[in-house]
């Protein structure tokens, strides 16, 4: 691969039906396995063996990176996906669980080196369809390989990258050949502080007050911060690492000392338990501009994750998800159907989620907005059959998205 020369247009690579790239297990089938319990060493069964070529060590080590990601070693991951990028830069996702026609939809996602919050997990959703998924993989400084596989639509996957490479991959997506969903350009907009300015004023809408500040910063001026209780968390981080609430300014410094990173992100804290006194958050994929369930955790605890929110344990708990899945489109939906629609213009990308809940006073409460949220059919049907229905249909909104792409690409000009 060439190193890219700044100041120069990129060429897109060419486009050969007869490529074959070599194949991985991918991210969702090993996560499965993850999620299902498998340790360290079933994970790595689960990869097969190594091939002798050098493109299929390549697919073999990036496998092993993800197996380590999700084993909580990130540093061996980096190096193993390093030395993996080193030797082949397009790799073809393995069909996963859902059988293949002969001539399924081709997918080529464009995506960037880093950990399993940094691109769109897309084979959560094309493991269910009859798409081959085929991952191109963008580095900084690093021109693109000269062929590439054809392809019907490219996504470009990014979600975590920095002004330069984003800038790259946007040229990229004015001048890509086929059709092609999620401009990067927009990817930025997503941050909490953008998102939190950008939404800030809409009707129906509540994103709490929220600043972006250095650690220096924070503590210097946290006696002025005027929103009680707060809520704090290092900038990037995710999945409620180190996030916490903090009732005064005295608790701010053993909040610090016990906390890494140089910049935070401060919060005002809204209560958003309903009338039960249990707390509700709702992941909503927008697919094209239709908003569309995924899940909802109920928790007693006001920091609500799906995997702590104690479902699997409640009965009641699924019951109530079961039914906000049911009536989603004339209740939720309806309810905040002016809300759902400024945000997901704001938002502007043809797939994206939001994490959100509804306040007290009846508005969508927005946490945060994202396109690398898992999107998943994970969870044992003998104890969760209502999500195989509707995720399901999540799924077939998705491919139709695809398809409607393709075709309006296709029709005369």
């Amino acid at each position: 691969m060439k190193r890219r020369q700044d100041g120069v247009p990129e060429k897109v690579p060419r486009l050969v039906s007869h490529l074959s790239p070599p194949t991985i297990r991918g991210t969702a089938a090993l996560t499965h396995r993850a999620y299902e319990g498998a340790g360290l060493g079933a994970l790595i069964g689960e990869i097969g063996p190594c091939g002798e070529s050098a493109a299929e060590q390549a697919a073999f080590a990036l496998d092993l990176a993800t197996v380590f990601q999700l084993s909580f070693r990130p540093r061996l991951a980096a190096a193993l996906q390093h030395a993996a990028l080193a030797h082949c830069r397009v790799f073809r996702v393995g069909t996963g669980f859902a059988p293949r026609s002969a001539a399924p939809l081709r997918v080529l996602a464009l995506v960037v080196p880093g950990d399993l919050m940094t691109n769109t997990p897309l084979d959560f959703i094309t493991a269910h369809l009859d798409v081959r998924l085929d991952l191109l993989f963008v580095l900084p400084g690093e021109g693109l390989p000269a062929e590439i596989p054809d392809h019907d639509v490219a996504f470009f996957a990014v979600s975590e990258a920095g002004p330069e490479l984003l800038a790259r991959l946007s040229a990229l997506f004015a001048a890509w050949p086929r059709p092609a969903l999620n401009d990067p350009a927009r990817v930025m907009r997503l941050a909490r502080d953008e998102m939190a300015r950008g939404m800030s004023g809409m009707a129906g809408v509540c994103v709490p007050e929220l600043v972006r500040l250095s650690r220096a910063e924070l503590e210097r001026s946290i006696e002025t911060w005027p929103h009680w209780p707060a809520v704090i968390r290092p900038v990037g981080s995710h999945a409620g690492r180190d996030l916490c609430k903090i009732d005064a300014p005295s608790e701010l410094a053993p909040y610090l000392a016990a906390t890494p990173g140089e910049a935070f992100f401060l919060a005002r804290f809204v209560d958003y338990r309903s009338a039960d006194g249990l707390f509700r958050k709702s992941r909503l994929v927008f697919i094209g501009n239709r908003p569309m369930l995924c899940h909802q955790a109920v928790s007693e605890h006001w920091m609500v994750h799906y995997l702590n929110a104690g479902m699997s344990e409640h009965a009641d708990r699924r019951e109530d998800e079961a039914h906000a899945m049911a009536a989603f489109d004339h209740g939720f939906a309806m309810r905040h159907a002016q809300a759902l629609a400024s945000v997901a213009r704001w938002i502007g990308l043809d797939y994206a989620q939001i994490d959100c809940a509804e306040t007290r006073d009846g508005r969508l409460l927005i946490f945060e907005a994202d396109v690398a949220a898992i999107v998943h059919l994970m969870d044992p049907p003998a104890l969760f059959p209502y999500k195989q229905p509707q995720m399901r249909r999540v799924f077939a909104a998705f491919e139709a998205l695809l398809r409607e792409r393709v075709s309006r690409a296709r029709q005369p000009a």
